[in-house]
Parts: structure tokens; C-alpha cells; sequence
């Protein structure tokens, strides 16, 4: 089998996972700043390479199977594990738990739905709104990220809303692709 470079982007991004975790928990347990600035730059690689990854793909004609394979589980990993850490450190609770149960309902449901489409042979495209929704998640985790930090006071109240309004776009795709897959399913019976 041969590994495209969008792939390898796509491998590394999956591999800087458990590194942005343990940055972050060693930030938290021995209050390292360095650790919250270096968990903080792996996450925006990461991030960084789901954007290349997918365009390389496109543009150098470089789409693979694994590489379509492997893109949405990284993406949906990265998200899980740093919700997961920020929940931890209660930079994210109480009622902004909830924004965050949202996005990954979303997203698992989307990814059943993916699957069920697969097996009718229908493809699911990603649309303009869902890729807005990514942009605008992934600088929410982000920023939350760097809160610790105390670089700006209001980064706090920042990060939540920009995560609430990601929440607001997963409620939007969501049902957008939840029609399109009934609109299927009622083909397929």
C-alpha cells in the first residue's frame, strides 16, 4: 500500500495526540506554563495539518483510501482528547459541558451516518457550513487551551462562545446531513 503525503499529515496528527495530552496534564499537575505553550503549538500543528492534508489531497491528486479513512477519525480523536483534558483542568463545565456533548453526539452520528451511506454506496460531502463549524471548533479548543496561561483575562469568556457558536453549527450540519441521509434511506427502502 502506498502512503500519500496528505496521509502522512494525517498520521502525525493522530501521533501529536498523546503528546498534547501529556503536555497539558504536566502543565496542570506542576503548573508549567512552558508545558501549556508547548501542548498549545502541537495542537495547532495539528491542526494545521488537517487543513494541508486535505487540500494537498485534492489539489495534488493525492486522495487515497486510508487517507479518507483515517481523516475524519484523527479529527474526531483530537477534538475528544482535548475536550477530554479541558474538562479535566475545568476550563470547560458546568452548562458549557453541554456545548461539548452536543459537538460529539454530532459527530458520532454523523459518522454512523457515513457508514450507513457507504454500504448504499452514497458519499456524504462535507459542507461549506461543517467546515466553518471545524474552523471555528478548532480555534475554541484552542484558545481554551492557552486559558492557564493568563495571557489576556477574557480569553476564558472567548473560547466558551466561540464554542457555543460551534455548537450552533454542529445543531445546523447535524440536521443538514441527517435530512440528506432519510432522503437515502427512504431510496433505499
Amino acid at each position: 500500500m502506498h502512503i500519500t503525503l496528505p496521509t502522512y499529515l494525517t498520521l502525525i496528527r493522530i501521533v501529536t495526540i498523546p503528546a498534547i495530552m501529556g503536555l497539558y496534564f504536566i502543565a496542570i499537575k506542576f503548573h508549567m506554563q512552558w508545558a501549556y505553550w508547548f501542548s498549545f503549538a502541537l495542537y495547532t500543528l495539528s491542526c494545521i495539518t488537517d487543513f494541508f492534508d486535505g487540500w494537498l489531497a485534492r489539489t495534488q491528486n493525492q486522495v487515497s483510501r486510508l487517507g479518507k479513512i483515517l481523516d475524519p477519525i484523527a479529527d474526531k480523536m483530537l477534538v475528544a482528547a482535548v475536550v477530554l483534558v479541558l474538562i479535566q483542568a475545568d476550563i470547560i463545565m458546568n452548562l458549557h459541558i453541554f456545548a461539548v456533548a452536543i459537538i460529539l453526539m454530532r459527530e458520532i452520528a454523523v459518522s454512523g451516518l457515513r457508514e450507513f451511506l457507504a454500504e448504499i454506496q452514497v458519499g456524504l460531502p462535507v459542507s461549506q457550513m461543517a467546515k466553518w463549524k471545524t474552523a471555528i471548533q478548532m480555534i475554541a479548543l484552542g484558545v481554551l487551551l492557552i486559558v492557564p496561561t493568563q495571557i489576556f483575562p477574557d480569553l476564558h469568556h472567548i473560547g466558551l462562545t466561540l464554542l457555543w457558536i460551534a455548537a450552533v453549527f454542529t445543531i445546523i450540519t447535524g440536521a443538514d446531513y441527517l435530512w440528506l441521509g432519510m432522503l437515502h434511506l427512504k431510496e433505499d427502502e
